[in-house]
């Protein structure tokens, strides 16, 4: 099991954004799993007044597929990771397809992200998985594909030439 000192290490995400608490396995190179417990201290919730409905509550859907993506993300980096967006290697998420929101995920539900790599071309890793509450489906993801550049290919360049 692997903690937020593990993690910190592999990804760059930080506070409000880091959305995995630990890992409970990894298989370099081909599975992760991964836990993110939802509070009603995170700061999406911050604006709920006291009256707020129940379905308020719901872990908005694009965090629950961000979170997916961060196990993803570690999965894709855990033997090589470079967590310094500004040198190195930079991971960018290049699509998403297949996904399925199956249930709402709320305040007190643990996530247990699970997440597969089905290939690896070049500088390119193309993964599956998905995500449960209790062993019961809250997301699944059919395919997600990760490519790897230099941070230095991503940075501003000179100013382009102006047109006449």
């Amino acid at each position: 099991m692997f903690g937020q000192s593990e993690i910190r290490k592999v990804l760059p995400h930080r506070f409000p954004m880091l959305l995995l608490d630990r890992v409970t396995e990894v298989v370099p190179g081909q599975r992760v799993t991964a836990v993110k417990a939802v509070t009603c201290n995170e700061p999406w919730y911050q604006g709920l007044g006291p009256d707020a409905a129940a379905e308020t509550y719901a872990y908005p859907r694009v965090l629950l597929l961000e979170s997916w993506c961060q196990s993803a993300g570690l999965l894709a980096t855990w033997e090589s990771p470079d967590p310094d967006v500004l040198e190195g290697q930079v991971m960018l998420f290049g699509s998403v397809s297949g996904v399925e929101y199956h249930r709402p995920v709320l305040p007190g539900d643990v996530l247990e992200h699970r997440a597969s790599i089905t290939r690896r071309v070049d500088d390119t890793v193309i993964i599956e998985g998905g995500s449960t509450v209790a062993g019961e489906p809250a997301l699944t993801v059919g395919l997600a594909v990760l490519a790897f550049r230099p941070a230095g290919e991503l940075r501003p360049g000179d100013p382009a030439p102006a047109l006449a």
